[in-house]
């Protein structure tokens, strides 16, 4: 097959994906953009058009889902779900929420309603990228799948008149009227849903009714295991300096810095749990890792106006100032700040290490010498 033949593609929604294994051994192809069925020289893009692919199956062949139902989690519903699948974790008005990562595999968005606040819950399978947004700058309006991919990332559009592209990873519309417009994040903490049943064990989580739909299965194969290399279109470079699909807590710098990411084999090389400070570019904070979670977050350093400082004692993540012992979702477990919580950096997210340095070149790679 050659790169033209690529470029034709498209992703399927039916639980085929027969075409799949066929791309993933393919070598990698030039870097001349393919979009079809839209005139580039009329997306009014900030970004390369060269960079953006349509990945198919069409606007809106992958479904978003629109205020799904929110479950316990014994509902039948969700019975497909295991222990050890990944969820995307929200608190929103003291309400917890997962998404299950199954559910993302197969309509990448979830457009939320919670009272007058509108949240988009998102994942790109390709990129492995999960994050939630208001979508007040949308105008409130739902988003959908484009169908087409900046560099191997999902491209959101607005459900407005005229509509605008949103690349998820860019956090804000890049082609369209509303082009240079940002999203606010929502923190959102993603682990396994064990661990998130754990800490929230009166969660609701989004039902995925009327798809025909194997939520157990992964629809794209081998693609996200940690020794594939290979992916599903051009990038004009791809950084290898740690495994391209390795998981990594991405934190964007402050006002346009450089930012940094936190590969999860480096901090399970720490151990069971771990805390590491970072300065972040002039507004300091502290990642959290759980192993047993299989998850990482960032969190400011300090409960009111006390600055703390956390170190692993005794295999807990504990404050030097109290003692006080704290989860990796940002809550004191015990001690003098038990039941307090560590505000979140809300712009923080898990991402593969190739799309974090594709969205951030100049990032900060973290390692234990670091």
């Amino acid at each position: 097959m050659t790169c033209a033949a690529i470029r034709t593609s498209r992703r399927s929604p039916g639980p085929a994906w027969t075409l799949l294994a066929v791309l993933l051994t393919l070598p990698a192809c030039d870097t001349t953009g393919f979009i079809t069925e839209i005139d580039a020289a009329q997306l009014n893009c900030t970004i390369p058009t060269r960079l953006i692919f349509d990945g198919g199956p069409g606007k809106d062949g992958i479904p978003a889902l629109d205020n799904p139902r929110l479950v316990v989690p014994n509902d039948p519903s969700v019975s497909y779900l295991r222990e050890t699948d990944r969820v995307i974790g929200i608190v929103v008005a003291g309400e917890a929420v997962a998404m299950p990562l199954n559910v993302g595999w197969w309509h990448e968005i979830v457009n939320l309603n919670f009272g007058e606040t509108r949240i988009a819950l998102t994942h790109c399978p390709l990129t492995g990228s999960s994050l939630a947004f208001d979508r007040s700058p949308a105008n409130g309006a739902t988003f959908g799948v484009s169908g087409l991919l900046f560099q191997n990332n999902l491209m959101m559009y607005d459900r407005n008149r005229p509509e605008s592209l949103w690349p998820q990873m860019a956090r804000g519309a890049r082609c369209g009227a509303k082009a240079g417009t940002a999203l606010p994040m929502i923190a959102v903490l993603e682990s396994n849903w064990r661990s998130w049943r754990s800490l929230y064990p009166d969660t609701r989580v989004v039902a995925a009714d009327g798809f025909q739909r194997d939520y157990r299965t992964y629809p794209y194969g081998s693609y996200d295991q940690l020794n594939n290399d290979q992916l599903l279109f051009p990038m004009e470079s791809v950084d290898r300096r740690r495994p391209i699909k390795e998981r990594v807590l991405g934190v964007p710098g402050a006002g346009g810095g450089r930012g940094a990411a936190f590969p999860y084999g480096a901090l399970d090389a720490i151990g069971t749990v771990a805390a590491v400070h970072h300065a972040g570019d002039g507004r300091p904070f502290v990642v959290f890792w759980d192993r047993w979670s299989q998850s990482a977050m960032a969190y400011r350093p300090r409960v009111g106006e006390q600055e703390l400082q956390f170190l692993v004692r005794n295999g807990a993540i504990e404050d030097t100032q109290t003692a006080s012992a704290w989860g990796v979702d940002g809550r004191a477990i015990s001690g003098t700040f038990m039941g307090q919580r560590l505000e979140p950096v809300a712009e923080a997210y898990v991402a593969f290490w190739f799309a974090w340095a594709a969205f951030h070149p100049n990032t900060e790679l973290w390692s234990v010498s670091s």
